[in-house]
């Protein structure tokens, strides 16, 4: 299994929210609700046959960037995602908030 990453360019309408997507090649969950799809072995390959959705976990800031630890809702995998400028900041909070209880 290689961990190279993929480059790919893909527009998504959000399964959990509805929200339309464009993806620049690097995006890997919607911005406005934080939820990924799990469709990746290694990052762009999009060779995994899951295909749950990934909730947004938790949230932990690390130097100045934000963590997202996604969990797929059907098998269980985990999986760290950085937040990227057009992330929703108030879902960011919601998240780190909820998950700290």
């Amino acid at each position: 299994m290689s961990s190279k990453f993929i480059k790919n360019v893909e527009n998504f309408k959000c399964e959990r929210c509805g929200f339309i997507v464009v993806g620049n090649g690097y995006t890997n969950h919607c911005p406005e609700c934080l939820w990924s799809k799990h469709v990746d072995i290694s990052p762009g390959d999009r060779l995994n046959t899951c295909g749950g959705m990934m909730e947004p976990i938790g949230v932990k800031k690390k130097g100045e960037e934000y963590i997202i630890t996604h969990k797929c809702v059907k098998c269980g995998f985990e999986k760290p995602n950085k937040a990227v400028s057009d992330d929703n900041f108030q879902m960011l909070i919601q998240v780190s908030a909820e998950n700290s209880k």
